[in-house]
């Protein structure tokens, strides 16, 4: 089996909502639900790389506090390795490159998004939180 992709996603929790995203169409996974982040790259960090990748998606600056959840997922051909991570933003986005919908969630009420099947073990996690 070959290494698996490096993918690393920010839980953004604004008082007692967490950030969801959804796939916009003509992406992958176009119309699920997932935390807003993107691939690792080489000699990247996973705090460095969630950095870049919201500023770029989101437009958005962030300040990364703490690893949150990993995970591995199966898909065809290609096995995910999500690393998530819990950070937080004075300013919630408006827009994405990559989504059609940005939205705020309450902890209990995320399982109830059609969500990308790498994110479904820190919802599961999460769900279980109170926030």
């Amino acid at each position: 089996m070959s290494e698996p992709l490096r993918v690393v996603a920010g839980i953004i929790i604004y008082g007692d909502r967490v950030l969801a995203c959804r796939r916009g169409q003509g992406k992958a996974s176009a119309g699920k639900w997932e935390f807003p982040g993107g691939k690792i790259e080489i000699g990247e960090t996973p705090e460095a790389a969630l950095i870049r990748e919201l500023s770029e998606e989101l437009g958005i600056s962030v300040q990364v506090l703490e690893h949150f959840d990993t995970s591995l997922t199966q898909i065809p051909g290609l096995v995910i390795q999500l690393e998530c991570y819990v950070a937080h933003c004075d300013e919630v986005p408006k827009q994405s490159s990559d989504h059609d919908l940005l939205a705020l969630y309450k902890c209990k009420d995320l399982a109830s998004l059609d969500w990308a099947e790498p994110d479904l073990p820190a919802v599961a996690k999460l769900a279980g939180l109170r926030l």
